[in-house]
């Protein structure tokens, strides 16, 4: 379903004759949209996150950033080499109990649902904000021998405040998407941490 899904995204994308590099997490060397299909935007996305989740019907989703390219050379992987802050549009697509995406232009954050019925995404939440404070962490706590100590200790003061207020809650799915989806929803942290194992962590940069 990955190299699935990873076709489609790709073909959609280049279908709308509006990008010129194309970057996926499943491929190791960027994507060159052919010079008749070429727009001026880089996409870079992961077309199905999550993907070790589907048999057991967990929601899974995909994951992208747009850029702008900023030269009139031939397009090549550098063009998408670039700022965080060059990104014109981010989001992701949750598929669950229903489809929704979640988007971004700079302007704060929407949040769309397909409508089967029509074929559209129907705008349902407009710019929609974490809570400043939330109940609930969100981690692989199957690697806390290896976490480090600064970590360990952090989760250890969520779990036991030593203020006497209401420790945080554990939820955890395994699918990135559906993790930070309902931490934006509800608040509170999702943490991928580096660890003894993976010093550099294991989340992909974009």
């Amino acid at each position: 379903l990955d190299i699935l899904s990873n076709a489609l995204v790709i073909n959609m994308i280049k279908s709308s004759f509006s990008s010129c590099v194309l970057v996926s997490e499943e491929d190791e060397k960027a994507i060159i949209v052919e010079p008749d299909k070429r727009g001026k935007y880089i996409v870079c996305f992961d077309p199905l996150d999550g993907s070790s989740n589907i048999d057991c019907l967990v929601s899974i989703g995909t994951i992208f950033a747009i850029y702008k390219k900023t030269t009139d050379d031939e397009p090549s992987e550098k063009d998408a080499l670039q700022s965080g802050r060059n990104i014109v549009a981010a989001g992701y697509a949750l598929y669950g109990s229903a489809t929704m995406m979640v988007l971004s232009t700079g302007q704060g954050v929407n949040c769309f649902m397909l409508d089967p019925a029509i074929g559209e995404f129907i705008l349902v939440d407009r710019d929609v904000k974490i809570k400043k404070r939330g109940k609930i962490y969100s981690l692989n706590e199957g690697y806390a021998q290896h976490f480090y100590p600064d970590v360990t200790e952090y989760l250890q003061k969520k779990k036991f405040p030593e203020d006497g207020s209401a420790p945080y809650g554990s939820r955890y799915v395994g699918s990135m998407v559906a993790d930070v989806h309902r931490t934006l929803v509800y608040g509170g942290i999702f943490l991928y941490p580096a660890n003894v194992k993976s010093p550099n962590g294991k989340l992909r940069l974009l």
